[in-house]
């Protein structure tokens, strides 16, 4: 977690920005994003000078010898404003444009433009980002998830951020794996992502298995970074996934370099993010390889409530669902980039679990008949606000083979108050605030002995359905749906559908007690009210 001396320093960045008419959160972040890129090249490039010249071994340069006043450690140090603006609007950001040497920077920046028109924010912007630890390896990410947390607090496009404790759910029910590829067709800013990689460290990692470097920052400072190389895997492990694990499309340019940097903030070396529409004939055009088979592990949270023209849409998808509505393409388009037995936590609204159109029927069918249903976990309704009160629900499928029961949970409580504040309702003994509390660790735990209990069965030879009564009562919060039931209810998957209210049967006393019992007050406030005429 960043301090709250770096949080300050964020903070009053902002207040800058908003000062300096900038009042777009996304435009903030997106030039906040510019300036940290331009420091981090040239921290790179001091990086990578230094080892050169401590090996032997050649480098590409970031910066030819005419560009050298293009990096962070000299134009920072411009004292004239005017000159200063000149130097980083028409010439710098033209050097972003056209960089292409670190990593895929350069495909996300090719529209970049700086929206700072006043001289003094621009200074002082510069002067705070130059104060901000980007060296520091196990504070970057932490500081600049923080800055993507203001736009879950500055009122709009706060609809681009799933929650944190939602995000940190789901990756933990799919539990991904060092080997395996994972994907997110619609990423925003990349937070199911960077919780991936979060969640590798935090599972693969140790104290024991630190490395230490010698960086060089952009002031030609050395310090020292903490690298989590892991005792539980490999240098070559770990080179794997922070270049080839992660997978990202989205179609809005300004969302794909703040998923970029995020990503490259929490140490991913080259995300491989991509402007796309994962529904379009494009997606098939540009990326056959892929559009389908080709991820173990998809998480998502796909833009709903949208409809599309059919002859936008790749005709694969519409051939396994004939439907406009994006929730339910998005799902059809999830199963095919999956490979067989990929597995996915998706976030859906509820009237895909119950709706009643040929479309919905069959993409429910399609989850239960083709492939493995999973789980369907329901969400209280005010898990997405302020920004929207819609229903949802998490499915967890895989592909390929068949369903036998599907696993249902009803979740009361996320961690947080259920009205537009959403203020945490949990604290640890220290009086912190807890962001994963409330029914999700419950729902894990309960999750993984489940699927503890399936495979037990399916070794032993016994079916799950009958061995014996775990999860069997549909009057608690979870329980399993045979595919039997589901089927003959049209595959609807609304929980209440299948959920069993017990009614206590209320005692009340018999009407000639309580008349008794009222005439008895009378007689008391009568006694009373003639002993106060008394004193009268």
């Amino acid at each position: 977690m960043i301090t709250g001396d770096l949080k300050n320093k964020i903070d009053k960045l902002w207040l800058e920005f908003w000062q300096g008419g900038i009042a777009n959160p996304l435009t903030v972040i997106e030039q906040i994003t510019f300036l940290m890129f331009a420091r981090l090249l040239d921290i790179n490039e001091s990086r990578d000078e230094k080892r050169a010249s401590r090996t032997g071994l050649s480098f590409t340069p970031r910066f030819k010898d005419n560009e050298q006043h293009l990096r962070w450690s000299q134009f920072s140090h411009i004292e004239d404003a005017e000159r200063l603006m000149n130097v980083v609007r028409d010439e710098v950001f033209k050097h972003f444009r056209l960089h292409t040497s670190d990593s895929r920077f350069g495909d996300y920046m090719k529209d970049a433009r700086l929206a700072i028109d006043k001289p003094s924010l621009l200074v002082k912007a510069i002067e705070m980002i130059d104060a901000l630890p980007l060296e520091a390896g196990d504070t970057k990410g932490d500081l600049y998830e923080y800055l993507l947390s203001k736009l879950s607090t500055a009122g709009i496009n706060g609809q681009f951020r799933t929650p944190r404790h939602i995000i940190k759910l789901m990756v933990r029910l799919l539990d991904p794996q060092p080997d395996e590829v994972v994907a997110d067709p619609t990423c925003g800013t990349a937070g199911f992502l960077v919780t991936v990689m979060e969640y590798l460290l935090e599972t693969y990692s140790s104290e024991h298995g630190i490395l230490q470097e010698e960086v060089v920052d952009d002031k030609g400072k050395t310090v020292i970074q903490k690298i989590y190389t892991g005792d539980l895997l490999t240098q070559e492990q770990w080179q794997i996934i922070k270049t080839k694990m992660f997978h990202g499309f989205d179609f809005d340019s300004t969302m794909l370099r703040i998923a970029a940097m995020n990503l490259y903030m929490h140490g991913v070396e080259d995300p491989d993010i991509h402007y796309q529409d994962t529904l379009a004939h494009s997606f098939a055009d540009h990326f056959p390889h892929l559009e389908q088979n080709a991820f173990n592990v998809i998480l998502a949270n796909p833009p709903f409530k949208g409809s599309l023209d059919e002859d936008t849409v790749n005709p694969p998808i519409l051939r396994m669902v004939k439907t406009k509505k994006t929730e339910l393409l998005f799902i059809a388009q999830i199963l095919r980039m999956l490979k067989t037995g990929g597995r996915s936590a998706t976030v859906v609204p509820q009237g895909v679990l119950f709706g009643s159109s040929k479309a919905h029927q069959a993409v429910r069918e399609l989850l239960i008949e083709q492939n493995q249903l999973e789980a369907v976990i329901n969400l209280p309704s005010g898990v997405f606000k302020p920004y929207a009160g819609v229903a949802t629900a998490i499915l967890l499928f895989a592909k390929g083979g068949a369903t036998d029961q599907v696993w249902f949970y009803d979740v009361q409580d996320d961690g947080f108050s259920l009205d537009d504040k959403r203020d945490t309702l949990y604290q640890d003994e220290q009086g912190n605030p807890l962001s994963f509390a409330g029914d999700l660790p419950k729902v894990l735990a309960d999750y993984r002995r489940w699927q503890e209990h399936k495979n037990a069965a399916i070794q032993n030879g016994v079916s799950a359905e009958i061995s014996d009564a775990l999860f069997s009562d549909r009057a608690q919060a979870c329980f399993w749906v045979s595919k039997a039931d589901l089927a003959a209810n049209k595959y609807d998957l609304s929980i209440n559908r299948y959920k069993e209210t017990v009614h206590i049967e209320e005692q009340y006393d018999s009407p000639k007690e309580i008349l008794e019992q009222w005439m008895g007050l009378v007689d008391e406030i009568q006694g009373e009210l003639k002993e106060l005429e008394s004193m009268l």
